[in-house]
């Protein structure tokens, strides 16, 4: 690899649009892929370089980064017609920072080995805030030669770095445990601030409390500063997303032969809230779906 590789980013969503400016910041040529013209002329604008197909990424870069909403998407784009294996050549290497299933992590690894690629699974925590401060936990998986020769793009994206594990699929399971838990805070955030709601408690007041007690935590703060306090759900991590990640986990767990019961009765909640129509919102919205059934059963 060069000593200063040139950069391929395919997604130029919430998460891959800070990630891929970082990446110019930090002095990298950088090109980018997006589905969407209106995403790609916004990387234009801050000196990524656009205007290509996912072949012509491929093809003019070192290593390809690429931050996808689902599975089937990551899929799709690495092994579908004009996708990166097919363009790729020997001595490249991709980098998956999408959440996905352990199993397709290890399909791309050995789909990319018999061509000679390099593969991580990279998945990544911190949100759209940590995606533009640059202070993005990283969880890798994968040989640690490849690992330390991407470090120094690893950090220039964020600032806790990890090499979990040679399996390729290590550092997924702690992002779909991350999640997990992002999944039950959110649900006893929602349900908390509504009783206190309920109650007649000032919320404001509620959340300085609670921020100096055992229950406080990084979501409380997320979901209530950033998005219940202001009424404002516009998505930094959709619902939709949230709920993908939970069942990935609760797959996870079955296939390793765990059972997790109190997970089941969490996805059943989300999936009632996507039902409802909050999927497409940030996931704190779960409390205005708390509340808004609450006002149902009491009309």
């Amino acid at each position: 690899m060069a000593d200063t590789p040139v950069i391929g980013i395919i997604g130029l969503g919430n998460m891959g649009m800070p990630m891929a400016t970082n990446l110019v910041q930090a002095g990298y040529e950088v090109y980018g892929f997006d589905v969407n013209a209106k995403a790609e002329l916004e990387f234009a604008a801050v000196g990524g370089k656009t205007g290509l197909t996912v072949a012509e990424v491929v093809q003019k870069t070192d290593v390809i980064l690429t931050s996808l909403p689902s599975p089937d998407i990551v899929e799709s784009v690495f092994t579908g017609l004009d996708g990166i294996l097919e363009h790729a050549r020997a001595g490249q290497t991709v980098v998956d920072t999408s959440t996905v299933t352990p199993q397709l992590n290890e399909r791309l690894a050995r789909a990319s080995q018999a061509k000679g690629i390099g593969y991580l699974a990279a998945p990544v925590s911190g949100g759209v805030v940590g995606a533009k401060n640059r202070t993005l936990t990283i969880m890798v998986g994968g040989p640690k030669e490849l690992y330390d020769s991407v470090y120094p793009v690893f950090m220039a994206l964020g600032q806790n770095i990890f090499h979990v594990g040679e399996r390729v699929d290590s550092g997924t399971a702690v992002k779909l445990i991350n999640n997990l838990l992002i999944g039950f805070y959110t649900s006893a955030v929602s349900e908390g601030v509504a009783l206190a709601k309920q109650m007649g408690l000032d919320l404001d007041l509620l959340f300085d409390i609670l921020n100096v007690s055992y229950g406080q935590s990084r979501i409380y703060e997320r979901n209530y500063k950033s998005f219940i306090a202001p009424n404002d759900f516009a998505p930094h991590f959709s619902l939709n997303l949230l709920l993908k990640d939970l069942r990935i986990a609760q797959e996870m767990a079955q296939q390793s032969g765990l059972s997790l019961p109190i997970t089941a009765e969490l996805l059943a909640i989300y999936e009632q809230s996507q039902e409802a129509g909050f999927g497409e919102q940030d996931m704190a919205a779960l409390y205005a779906y708390i509340c808004q059934s609450q006002s149902a059963v009491q009309s």
